[in-house]
This record gives C-alpha cells, structure tokens and sequence, in this order.
C-alpha cells in the first residue's frame, strides 16, 4: 500500500488575493483554479519542485471558519516549506516583503526561519542538515 497527503487546505478570505500571494510573492506554481459553484472554487497551489503536497486555497465560510482565518492551529508554526538553498529562498522572501517572524537559526535539523502568509498563517522556511 502506498498512502500520501496530496492536498492540505488553508482557508483564505478571498480566492484571488491568495492566489496572488502564493504564485506572484512565494513563486508557487498555480495548478488548478476550477469553478465549481457559483461561490466555490477549487484552487491548488504547491512549492515548485518535485512531488510536493499541493494546498488547497479554501475559501472560509460562516463565522466559525472565518475565526480562524490564519491562526488555524492556534499560532503555532503550521506549514513547512523545504528548500536546497536557504540563503536565495530567504533572500527571495526578503525582496518580496514576507514578514519575517524570527530570522534564520541553525539548528541541529538545519537551518531555519519563520514566515507569515498574507493571513498571518507560520511557515517554516528549512535547509535540512546534510
């Protein structure tokens, strides 16, 4: 049996400021944004690179969802994006003004820093220890 996440979904305030976000700021691809209602959308983004778990953008309804609008796990860091090169990928978050949360540490596990999204959502930034 071979099992894997294939989509985690991320609530969004809105389809098109999310979209913006992760493919013009973070540089993710944008692999599908399908109409399904007249108010619900599919939208899937992912890191470039191989074989990564893809997010789904998920527009957030009523007032329940729209409570937790970037604090989904109760402000701990909640997604972690892996990179060969932390400096250019920290650089790359730098010039396109991605608020940086706490600077780059080493750490037995690698280098490490932490992001919000547009929504306030953290994000570990990682260079695995060789």
């Amino acid at each position: 049996m071979n099992e894997r996440i294939a989509h985690i979904a991320l609530l969004v305030d809105d389809y098109d400021d999310a979209i913006s976000f992760y493919t013009e700021r973070l540089d993710f691809h944008l692999i599908e944004d399908t109409l399904l209602t007249e108010r619900k959308r599919w939208v899937l983004v992912q890191p470039r690179g191989e074989g990564n778990c893809k997010i789904l953008l998920a527009k957030a309804e009523g007032a329940a969802q729209k409570s937790v609008i970037g604090n989904q796990t109760g402000g701990r860091v909640f997604l972690f994006l892996y990179t060969d090169n932390f400096d250019s990928s920290f650089q790359k978050l730098v010039e396109n003004k991605i608020e940086i949360v706490r600077p780059p540490l080493d750490q037995p596990y690698g280098k490490v820093a932490v992001f919000a999204d547009l929504y306030g959502n953290l994000w570990d930034l990682i260079e695995p220890a060789k």
